[in-house]
């Protein structure tokens, strides 16, 4: 059967003495909560994603951004994963809140016949992923405008063609609330309401009733 592994392999301090640790340690905690997201796993995009972040001294993150990522979904999930753990960590007396704890993540994929795909391929998809963006963000904004009565609906056939050309369809969008269904499950009501909101502002209406419960 076929694996996803994510693994936090380094957290790194510069000019700290004692470590803030979190409970079980990172990786357990990253293992656990993981989601690996959908376009990365379709398209067998794998590597390394760094988090910078800081603790205060009830071991909430406070600040965290990526300092270097891969430029699609893998970024987002490991940023997701970072905040996810806000609260979590033991923090020792004396910690200097200022400074930025560093955690280099590695995604692996084990199976989805990623034995199959070349690098070339693999760029490919990464390339595409960073191009459509501006495409994604100009068909949410319709959906947008549609929403508030501010859309001019000879429009809309167009967007519902670029969905079609992305590929984002009922089945995507179910594999989408899926996803957003197992963040709600680690109480990541956030990262559940982004998948879900981006189902609704993509012009369906399939997570609506996870809106209506989860996202009020």
């Amino acid at each position: 059967m076929a694996r996803i592994l994510i693994a936090f392999f380094v957290l790194c301090t510069f000019g700290l003495k004692a470590q803030p640790v979190i409970k079980g340690g990172l990786e357990a905690f990253v293992t656990t909560n993981s989601v690996y997201p959908m376009y990365s796993k379709a398209n067998c995009i794998q590597g390394t994603v760094t988090i910078s972040f800081k603790l205060n001294e009830a071991g909430e993150v406070y600040y965290s951004k990526i300092s270097s990522g891969i430029g699609t979904d893998l970024d987002d999930e490991a940023l997701r994963l970072i905040r996810l753990s806000s609260g979590k960590w033991m923090v020792p007396k004396g910690h200097d809140s200022t400074v930025s704890l560093i955690a280099p993540m590695k995604f692996t994929l084990s199976g989805y016949n990623c034995s199959d795909k070349n690098p070339q391929e693999i760029q490919q998809a990464i390339l595409a992923y960073k191009s459509n963006v501006a495409l994604v963000n100009s068909v949410q904004n319709f959906y947008r405008n549609k929403e508030k009565g501010t859309y001019k609906k000879e429009e809309e056939g167009r967007f519902i063609a670029l969905k079609q050309e992305l590929g984002y369809d009922d089945e995507y969008f179910k594999e989408r609330i899926k996803d957003g269904l197992k963040k709600i499950k680690q109480k990541d009501r956030q990262g559940a309401c982004e998948d879900f909101l981006f189902v609704k502002h993509m012009g369906s209406d399939l997570a609506n009733e996870m809106l209506e419960k989860y996202c009020k």
